[in-house]
């Protein structure tokens, strides 16, 4: 891992952009901490690092102010690195049946989703290999947001990782349900009911296939982008607690 640049935010927040081989990333660690923070690894949509940083630094602030350290890395095919033809592929795929109003096959969430999977999550692995190694990161560790799908997987094969906050969504391969059933540690996931883009009883019926004995969802009223504020706050108490 190689620190590529470092700033101190407006409330003491330490923010170093770092490298890992060719994968870019964000490390935030709170502004004083007596002893090794706690880690939360921030996932997000594959839109890109720049389009997504207002969210995430918002994201790490809150966590910061609770002690706890937060890291993001880019996904691959987004943002600076290189295209993914396949994935590219896909997306122009998703697009075309939704813009049809067609249903989505299960053979476009599968080449959507997969791949990025099966990339990803050893990329995030190495990451947290690399955030363990510094001496003001001791963990445990927590995983939040992002494509739900990495965060099944992360939850079934990383041990380091004792809890996890989903945003549910309804482009979930089938295998990947097999999966959850896998995934005992505890779990928030939050639904927003009128989501346009997202299949509600898809969603409703991953979180009953989550096998965890501490899972609990958080449904709102609105679409895709209206989570309330105080559904992100409920989110940032359960990291606290599981990871304080």
């Amino acid at each position: 891992m190689q620190f590529t640049s470092e700033q101190r935010l407006d409330d003491g927040v330490l923010e170093r952009e770092f490298t890992l081989g060719e994968i870019p990333g964000i490390l935030w660690t709170p502004a004083s901490a007596s002893t090794p923070a706690p880690l939360i690894l921030l996932g997000h949509p594959p839109l890109g690092l720049r389009r997504m940083y207002p969210r995430l630094v918002a994201r790490a602030r809150h966590s910061a102010a609770e002690g706890i350290a937060t890291a993001t890395i880019e996904l691959p095919g987004s943002g600076d690195r290189p295209r993914w033809p396949a994935i590219e592929q896909a997306r122009a795929g998703l697009r075309r049946v939704m813009e049809a109003g067609e249903p989505v096959s299960d053979e476009i969430i599968d080449a959507l989703v997969l791949p990025l999977v099966e990339k990803s999550v050893p990329e995030w692995r190495a990451t947290l290999d690399a955030l363990l190694s510094l001496p003001e990161i001791g963990g445990p560790v927590g995983y939040s947001g992002g494509v739900i799908s990495i965060g099944i997987r992360l939850a079934v094969v990383e041990p380091r990782i004792v809890a996890a906050g989903f945003f549910a969504g309804s482009l979930v391969p089938a295998a990947m349900f097999e999966e959850a059933r896998r995934v005992t540690i505890p779990l928030h996931v939050l639904l927003q009911w009128d989501d346009e883009g997202n299949d509600r009883q898809a969603a409703l019926d991953l979180f009953d296939a989550f096998g965890s004995k501490e899972k609990t969802l958080q449904a709102n009223t609105g679409g895709h982008t209206g989570v309330p504020q105080f559904a992100g706050d409920a989110a940032a108490q359960f990291f606290t607690r599981h990871l304080k």
